[in-house]
């Protein structure tokens, strides 16, 4: 499947930095009214990682990650996703048109 979920207990103290800074300085990141220190948003960010409240997507197709909430209802659909491409005995993925088509986003 293209996209996948990293276990962050998986990646180098170095490569978890660079992910969650990445992520932490794109637009849209910070939604309070208040600007919050990139340190602290940097801390957060990673204890959620590390509390399993967070998870850390990889997408194949796309070569990015990104990080949701782990209550977030794009992740239980990404499990339907998996359960679905697992039942699937034949070779062929879930293209990411199909991901997007499901997921409403359709082109």
């Amino acid at each position: 499947m293209p996209i996948h979920v990293i276990p962050v207990n998986k990646l180098s103290h170095e490569a978890l930095q660079g992910v969650i800074e990445e992520y932490i300085s794109r637009d849209g990141t910070d939604y309070s009214e208040i600007e919050v220190p990139t340190e602290t948003r940097f801390r957060y960010v990673k204890q959620k990682l590390e509390k399993g409240l967070a998870v850390l997507i990889f997408d194949d197709e796309a070569e990015t990650t990104n990080i949701f909430l782990a209550n977030d209802p794009v992740l239980k659909k990404l499990d339907e996703l998996t359960a679905l491409s697992r039942k699937n005995k034949s070779e062929e993925e879930i293209s990411y048109d199909t991901i997007r088509y499901i997921f409403g986003e359709a082109a």
